[in-house]
């Protein structure tokens, strides 16, 4: 098991959190350790946004805690009606994500059996209070992880293992059922490339020049996931009609395979440019070369359409194939556009890539 930096934050902060209430004296220091444990968060930002909600939610709960047991007193009953109450008060004020602390602090002030309720309920209050905050400092005190490394690292690195299986699957040399499975598994890590650049989006920039490279940079990132998803749709439609591929004519399957062959080392050039090892200017794969050759395959596709309905063959596959032939123009579209992005970028920010980017590569 990986010890991660939210791991190992949430452990400080709930040590935090029992310290300081153990120095305050404040009754029930767990309860601070609990509060904290909810309040960890993965970015600076999402942990000011999480403050505000759960000292919002914090306060909700104890509002409703307090007017119950002084209306209606305490007991079983009472703390689910409250609980109840406390759930349809947060879902409409859309604070769903603090609901599990307002439920903490509701049973915490309303499980009480004290003479001078309110100044118990303050101290609670105050100690789950003391829980948030400290788990607010420790996001603050403990930097976040660089979001950019990690998306650039992780949008390369399924990109990486796409090309590689279209390279082995145009050859037919890949078992279906293991690139089937390895497709799932891709399928995965892009909804998590996709969580690593909502990290990335909500990093402050605190400069105008760094706000305008970042603006520039986010749409860079989700021109690359586009890429990098197409480059998978491509691999699934290879997977699924692979069968229909083998039966092709040779001369229009080596195309096709060369083809396919040109976009995947493209592609890696692409992210190697970015990161300064290529010149912005070279650019293999696009300009009136790749128009001449996309016509060129384009043309042979109707010629062999045609020759199918003349040698009545059939449908020869005429369907299946235009569907991995899309997939393929799609993808070669989408590696043109990211080729202007990064080229249009490195132009304005070559200073702004980081050095570190390098070592993905």
């Amino acid at each position: 098991m990986k010890l991660g930096a939210r791991i190992f934050k949430t452990g400080v902060a709930i040590s935090m959190a029992l310290y300081l209430a153990n120095l305050l004296d404040l009754p029930s220091p767990v309860f601070a350790g609990v509060s904290a444990i909810f309040a960890i968060q993965p970015s600076i930002y999402r942990s000011y946004l999480t403050l505000l909600d759960q000292i919002y939610g914090n306060l909700i709960g104890a509002a409703i805690a307090i007017i119950f047991v002084l209306t209606l007193g305490s007991n079983y009953l009472t703390i689910g009606i409250a609980a109840i109450l406390a759930i349809v008060v947060m879902l409409k004020l859309k604070l769903e994500n603090t609901v599990p602390l307002t439920l903490v602090t509701i049973i915490i002030i309303m499980d009480s059996h004290s003479t001078n309720f309110l100044t118990f309920a303050s101290l609670r209050i105050s100690t789950v209070m003391l829980g948030i905050i400290s788990a607010f400092i420790v996001n603050l005190i403990f930097l976040p992880p660089k979001y950019e490394t990690r998306l650039f690292t992780s949008i390369h690195s399924v990109s990486e293992e796409v090309i590689r299986w279209i390279r082995v699957s145009i050859r037919h040399a890949s078992d279906h059922a293991s690139v089937k499975e390895d497709i799932d598994k891709l399928t995965e890590k892009l909804i998590k490339v996709d969580q690593w650049y909502s990290f990335y989006k909500e990093e402050r920039s605190y400069t105008k020049k760094q706000q305008y490279a970042k603006a520039r940079k986010l749409v860079l990132y989700r021109q690359m996931i586009a890429t990098s998803k197409k480059s998978l749709e491509v691999l699934k439609r290879l997977n699924r009609f692979e069968n229909e591929l083998m039966e092709l004519p040779e001369h229009f399957h080596m195309m096709i395979q060369e083809r396919l062959e040109s976009l995947a080392s493209y592609h890696e050039q692409l992210y190697m440019k970015y990161v300064g090892k290529l010149r912005p200017e070279h650019s293999e794969g696009s300009g009136t070369d790749a128009v001449m050759r996309r016509n060129e395959v384009m043309t042979i596709f109707v010629k062999e359409i045609n020759l199918a309905h003349e040698e009545n063959e059939g449908e020869f596959s005429v369907y299946h194939l235009m569907h991995v032939l899309s997939a393929i123009l799609d993808y070669e579209e989408q590696l043109e556009h990211l080729d202007l992005l990064i080229i249009a970028y490195l132009n304005y920010h070559s200073e702004e890539v980081d050095t570190g980017l390098e070592n993905a590569i």
